[in-house]
């Protein structure tokens, strides 16, 4: 519904089974600046316009999962949008870094306050019908836990699996990696490498290892569509990057 590709950042995604109609991270931003420039009234046009799209598709959603406390994954100014669903959050005071524990405190209060409740969604299974939803342990946030740490979300209908990575960043670390490989989805919506920080913020063996566990990803598990996205499509030249992850795809005719 909403992601970097599309202008913004965001992951904000509908999935729909016959048993739930589920939002998974209703947030969206853009980046105060990028390449040295503020943003352009063309995306801020964009923002408001795919912010519409998420609160209109908020309004029949049953369920929404909320995987960590960055602004682009919630939306802490609306949170009446959120009241009269199943909502579960990433568990605002374990697992967390001291500005997302702040940001927590603030947005659920605010759930509360309007008569909203909420779960933690860490470690949780639910069962619906036949939808069964998935929601991980914690994992860090990228290449280490000092941005916090962010749950995976995998949805199955019994016919067909999804999930959904969040900001792992790569995923570069084992912890994230395993829980990819223990869920054999047939679609992955993953955050891919945050190659635009290549150096900086994120190094070259970061890069690597994601790739290396991206390909392992698609010669290992069932994967039938796998969508790269977030903080890689913040690179113009992400093609180059991930060239190897692309080429393995291509041998096992993976969209």
């Amino acid at each position: 519904m909403a992601y970097d590709s599309m202008g913004v950042r965001s992951m904000a995604t509908l999935i729909e089974t016959k048993d739930v109609r589920l939002m998974i991270d209703p947030g969206i931003a853009l980046a105060p600046y990028r390449y040295g420039l503020p943003p352009h009234p063309k995306e801020i046009e964009k923002l408001n316009e795919l912010w519409l799209v998420i609160a209109d598709y908020l309004t029949d959603c049953t369920h929404v999962i909320i995987t960590h406390y960055h602004y682009d994954h919630h939306e802490p100014n609306a949170p009446e949008l959120l009241i009269r669903k199943k909502l579960y959050v990433k568990h605002p005071t374990q697992n967390i870094n001291f500005s997302q524990r702040r940001r927590a405190s603030r947005f659920l209060s605010k759930i509360s306050e309007l008569g909203g409740s909420y779960e933690y969604a860490d470690g949780r299974e639910l069962s619906i019908g036949s939808t069964i939803i998935k929601i991980s342990e914690p994992v860090p946030h990228g290449i280490d836990s000092r941005l916090g740490y962010v749950v995976m979300v995998s949805v199955s209908d019994g016919e067909e699996k999804v999930l959904f990575t969040s900001d792992v960043e790569g995923p570069s670390l084992e912890s994230q990696l395993n829980i990819i490989l223990r869920e054999r989805a047939d679609i992955l919506i993953v955050d891919g490498p945050m190659t635009y920080m290549l150096g900086y913020r994120y190094p070259q063996e970061s890069l690597e290892r994601s790739i290396n566990n991206l390909i392992k990803v698609i010669r290992e598990t069932p994967v039938k569509t796998m969508i790269l996205e977030h903080h890689l499509m913040r690179d113009l030249n992400y093609k180059q990057h991930i060239k190897p992850v692309l080429e393995a795809a291509r041998e096992k005719d993976i969209k």
